[in-house]
């Protein structure tokens, strides 16, 4: 299905975000043990950008975990291997397998365990649309005359272990003149006088060399016309910053945020590999941003007025959790996503304060529990482009160390994750490495904490019964003496997991002071006793979120969670059916009848849609925004249905919401101008 770009902003699509972000980082290695291990690429490639064309030799040093017949590398299936040489240049036989985008070769004497050999492949192809790359429908790897990216994610070398494999390369990219390329790694860049060659261009070229000596995961390269280069040398950085003409005038803003955002990490985890960052400004037909060692892409429509800093957080963090400390195994990956997706939300915290994670949090508990069907710690048995291992890895990862922080308290939360970073930089990590340095940090074991939270599926949903019991006691006759406490509260909190164990605080406002109190609530009663000087007004179980809980409005946002998912998909009639889920748990959702009018807006069944836009006005107002979008909606439908009084009147409208989330104003102010025109079908 093809997605509009344009879009995006305004629906709100925080799940497709997501999906897309997470190709990058994912891969459809088989479920059985890793055959060889691939140690060093020596890449010369040459690109053709107005042919969309690839030329390339890349020579692969591998290492062979077990006995071995038979090397097998994923290719992205529009390129074409003329030939493959052994370490002594002897050619050799490859079948190319479409169904899983794979390249085997035949080793006619074989590997033996812990050997080492080296394949030179030779390949070339056209790399224009997402058709045949690994992942249909989104493009990890294009080749064009403004910008050509090169994704490792794109498979556009011979690629094994993707994301468990780490590997040091040496890459030589040549390319137009007038183009910049951006590597991982050391740069060199070599000038060549104009050919005349019958397939390339006359214009001169140069030729880019990226050496990354330091095991990780480069192979990711930009390609393109930049505006401006802004640099940064400020603690320390090495900043570089190429945004495109059309947004030079916000470089300056995003780079004191990325030198913000990158020192702040550096206080929390330890210097990263490279004190060096590239932050590239990526086409708005691919992924909304992509990380690789030494590199922070955010796509074109994420580059906005109001600084992304939420993004581009999470791109930088990957230079810790993915650069340098990756998972071990598929069912680790949580380590380097999850680990990201928290990190952005504790800079959000630094940046936003207490109310600023308290909505990240929200957010991250939706999607934790949105697929929650397998546990964590056996994320290997999902699919691994799925929107559920999505939802594990990136969310529940998060919200785990949302709740371990919680547990180990801050010193010691602090302590752990940069022990973490310290003693695995340069490594691979699993979960019970993971395990061990927060338990040594926290004094004593936590199975009782990882085994809910990764080997279970699942949260609790508290209630709270209790009674108030009037003490009697008399208040202090001077300073001195020691006031006695007025009321007791006696009660118990309940929910439904009989092996759920987790500390959790309770908050009693009184007439007087605040009590607070943290208990152990074990199995589904755990009674609680507390005191209090003043009457006791309100009980909240959980007041500042530490733990992830289930409640009604997070199934309401789950289901609307999953149907954009499957909005996205093209699956409409999916997507109808959970958002319908979610009106069954409010009816007067405005967030659910608003995308239920989106819907039948895309069908082009204009009353319905006019239907249920006018229902989300009169809905709960959750979120606000879906006021001032219904608004404009409603002029699109009049516009396109020849109204253009009416059209007129929703606009104006908008206008007086005062409500810009996503644009807004600018969007109405563009259709009060000229008429909304329904796009073109395309042919």
């Amino acid at each position: 299905m093809a997605i509009d770009r344009r879009r995006l902003p305004r629906v709100f699509t925080s799940c497709l975000t997501l999906l897309a972000v997470f190709v990058l980082v994912a891969s459809s290695w088989a479920a059985e043990k890793a055959r060889l291990r691939v140690d060093d690429y020596q890449i010369q490639a040459e690109l053709t950008p107005h042919l969309h064309a690839i030329t390339a030799r890349a020579k692969v040093k591998f290492t062979a975990l077990q006995d071995l017949s038979v090397a097998v590398f994923e290719l992205h299936n529009d390129l074409r291997v003329t030939k493959v040489l052994d370490e002594k240049n002897q050619p050799l036989s490859a079948e190319r397998v479409t169904q899983d985008s794979t390249v085997r070769v035949p080793l006619p004497a074989g590997l033996a365990k812990d050997a080492s050999t080296t394949l030179t492949f030779e390949y070339e192809g056209s790399l224009e649309s997402s058709d045949n790359g690994p992942v249909p429908g989104l493009k990890l790897a294009y080749i064009g005359d403004d910008t050509s990216y090169l994704f490792y994610a794109g498979r556009w070398f011979p690629v094994s272990g993707f994301g468990l494999n780490r590997f040091t390369s040496t890459i030589s990219l040549t390319i137009p003149a007038h183009m910049l390329a951006i590597g991982s790694g050391k740069e060199t860049v070599t000038e060549h006088a104009a050919t005349n060659k019958p397939d390339a261009s006359v214009l001169p070229t140069k030729t880019f060399t990226f050496v990354s000596d330091k095991p990780s995961f480069p192979g990711t390269i930009i390609a393109g016309v930049f505006g401006q280069e802004y640099k940064s040398d400020e603690a320390g950085v090495d900043l570089h910053v190429f945004f495109k003409p059309t947004h030079q005038s916000l470089a300056a803003t995003y780079t004191t945020t990325a030198v913000q955002e990158f020192t702040y990490f550096i206080t929390l985890y330890g210097p990263p590999p490279s004190q060096k960052l590239n932050v590239v400004e990526l086409p708005d037909d691919t992924l909304p941003y992509c990380w690789a060692p030494e590199i922070a892409g955010l796509a074109g429509p994420s580059i906005t007025e109001k600084t992304n800093y939420q993004l581009l957080a999470n791109a930088i963090a990957h230079q810790w959790w993915g650069v340098s400390v990756s998972p071990a195994t598929k069912d680790d990956w949580w380590l380097s996503d999850g680990f990201s997706r928290y990190s952005q939300a504790m800079y959000v915290e630094n940046a936003a304060g207490q109310a600023g994670l308290e909505e990240v949090v929200k957010d991250l508990s939706v999607g934790a529990l949105a697929y929650d069907t397998v546990p964590l710690s056996s994320a290997s048995k999902l699919d691994i482009y799925s929107t559920e291992f999505q939802s594990l890895a990136t969310d529940k990862g998060a919200i785990i160390l949302h709740m371990l922080r919680y547990v180990l308290g801050e010193d010691k939360y602090n302590k752990t994750m940069r022990d973490f970073a310290e003693q695995y930089a340069g490594k691979s990590a699993s979960m019970e490495d993971f395990r061990a340095v927060a338990e040594k940090n926290y004094g004593d074991q936590l199975t009782w904490f990882f085994s809910q939270w990764l080997d279970s599926t699942g949260a609790p949903e508290f209630k709270v019964k209790y009674t108030t019991y009037r003490l009697g006691g008399a208040a202090a006759q001077n300073p001195k003496e020691e006031k006695v406490p007025g009321f007791r509260v006696t009660g118990e909190i309940s929910q439904d997991l009989d092996l759920f164990r987790m500390p959790v605080d309770i908050r009693i406002d009184t007439d007087g002071r605040t009590e607070n109190k943290r208990i152990d609530v074990v199995g589904t009663d755990s009674p609680f006793s507390i005191e209090t000087f003043g009457r006791p007004r309100r009980i909240s179980v959980d007041p500042d979120h530490h733990v992830l809980t289930n409640s009604s409005d997070v199934r309401l946002r789950a289901s609307i969670l999953r149907g954009q998912a499957l909005q996205q998909q093209g699956d409409l009639s999916g997507a109808l059916t959970e958002f319908n889920k979610a009106l069954d748990l409010n009816k007067n959702s405005s967030f659910a009848h608003y995308r239920i009018a989106e819907v039948f807006f895309q069908q082009r069944n204009y009353q319905s849609s006019a239907n249920a836009y006018r229902e989300s006005l009169n809905g709960d107002g959750e979120p606000r925004w879906t006021e001032v979008w219904s608004r404009i909606q409603l002029g699109k439908i009049f516009d396109i249905t020849g109204q253009r009084e009416r059209a007129v009147n929703e606009y104006r409208q908008a206008l007086q919401t005062n409500d810009n989330t996503f644009g807004a104003l600018e969007e109405a102010r563009r259709y009060l101008q000229k008429a909304y025109e329904r796009p073109k079908e395309r042919s």
